[in-house]
């Protein structure tokens, strides 16, 4: 400070370059150079020191609102290093102090919860365990996936026990996931060996036809029934296709059997399937009711007799159960777009044939946009989140399939009102 040709509180001048006074352990230090005068570069270097004061007090603010406090300690110690550097003339030493107490109680705040989320995390560790050792794979993985969010969700704990944690959850879902690669792998290889059967069987009542001994063609075909029955279960979608192709040639046997002994075949219908049918024929008939909100709650109690009604998979008539579903969709469908008329348009009734149905077309041509958004929407936050495990996925999948089956239903109706419209203007 010697031969200082200006001197202030917190700063000098020397040889045209401005200085800050040391504080604490730091020394003097040149903070700038005298652009024109001496007082004004003085002055600049004064009021540059508001700027780290609003930083201060804006950062103790933030913390004091702030629910997750303990987040802003980094930024707090990189405060705290740009004080130290920062060039202006002012009392930095309060400005260190204040940082330093909040340091202190984010550090205490920190520890606090770190002991909280070690706890958190073990009790996690334990409900881990517990949800491993569940024989149901689908459901253990249900349970290990909403686990696994909670982990996630729950903050650090102290560095001395984070690697014990986090080591101990990790290997139990390597082990749990493992175990259920291992499992589905022998049941792919149980499911391929049994597919395989069936398929010998197939070849085995394709050459029936062929015989020339029917009676003894007839007593191999029993016998081939009875080794059907008893190979065991595949996944759905690869039974459906094997049972097809059994159904198909055991009923190309049987035609040509019957049609030899001059038999007069009588079908059997399944009583249960015999129930669905008078199902689909009461929704159709709700359908084409002038009260389609009222069809719509009809249709539900409709919805839920079916679903009682316990029809194994291979007994299964998949098209009657999709044109039950079609129907009942549509009544939905016409239900939900009659309420929006009925609020939007109180006067609809009082409007022409031509006009009510332009009206029903527009509204339901905004509904079908807004459906083709949501499902696009869904589409891409499934491609975002999704496993690759068809089971974890199920879920998902299943609620983005029912929005497809939305959108195409709206746009089948849409094509209706506009040959309507057609029929209509001529």
């Amino acid at each position: 400070m010697e031969n200082a040709t200006l001197n202030d509180e917190y700063g000098y001048v020397k040889d045209s370059k401005v200085f800050l006074k040391g504080y604490l352990e730091f020394p003097d230090r040149q903070i700038g150079e005298v652009k024109r005068t001496e007082q004004e570069a003085i002055d600049y270097f004064k009021n540059r020191f508001n700027i780290v004061l609003n930083k201060v007090e804006q950062l103790e603010q933030e913390i004091d609102e702030a629910l997750n406090k303990g987040s802003y300690l980094t930024k707090l110690i990189q405060l705290q290093r740009k004080l130290k550097g920062f060039d202006a003339l002012g009392d930095f030493v309060p400005l260190l102090r204040r940082l330093e107490e909040k340091e202190e109680y984010l550090k205490g705040l920190i520890e606090v919860n770190q002991l909280k989320n070690l706890e958190i995390k073990r009790a996690l560790i334990e409900d881990v365990k517990v949800a491993a050792a569940v024989d149901d794979y689908t459901t253990a993985t249900d349970q290990i996936q909403e686990i696994k969010a909670k982990w996630i969700r729950t903050g650090p704990v102290e560095k001395e026990f984070q690697d014990e944690v986090e080591t101990t959850f990790q290997q139990i879902l390597d082990d749990f996931f493992q175990r259920r690669r291992d499992y589905f792998d022998e049941q792919n290889k149980i499911n391929q060996h049994r597919i395989e059967e069936y398929e010998k069987l197939i070849k085995i009542t394709k050459t029936l036809s062929y015989s020339r001994d029917l009676d003894d063609a007839y007593a191999k075909a029993r016998d081939v029934r009875n080794a059907w029955n008893n190979v065991g279960e595949v996944p759905p979608k690869r039974f459906f296709k094997v049972n097809k192709a059994y159904r198909h040639f055991l009923k190309l046997f049987y035609d040509k059997y019957n049609l030899a002994k001059g038999i007069e075949p009588k079908v059997r219908v399944d009583p249960r399937i015999v129930e669905q049918q008078k199902l689909l024929q009461q929704a159709e008939v709700l359908l084409r009711q002038q009260d389609i909100v009222e069809a719509s709650q009809e249709a539900k109690v409709l919805l839920s007799k079916w679903k009682e009604i316990k029809i194994p998979f291979k007994m299964a008539d998949k098209e009657l159960a999709e044109r039950f579903r079609m129907v009942c969709d549509k009544i939905f469908e016409l239900s939900y777009l009659a309420r929006v008329i009925s609020r939007k348009y109180p006067a609809f009734d009082l409007k022409s044939q031509e006009e009510q149905l332009r009206t029903k077309y527009r509204e339901l041509e905004w509904l079908a946009k807004r459906e083709k958004s949501d499902l696009e929407f869904a589409i891409l936050e499934f491609d975002r989140t999704a496993t690759g495990d068809p089971e974890v996925d199920k879920q998902a999948a299943g609620r983005i399939n029912i929005q497809k089956r939305k959108v195409q239903m709206k746009e089948r109706i849409l094509s209706e009102f506009e040959r309507k419209l057609k029929t209509i203007t001529g």
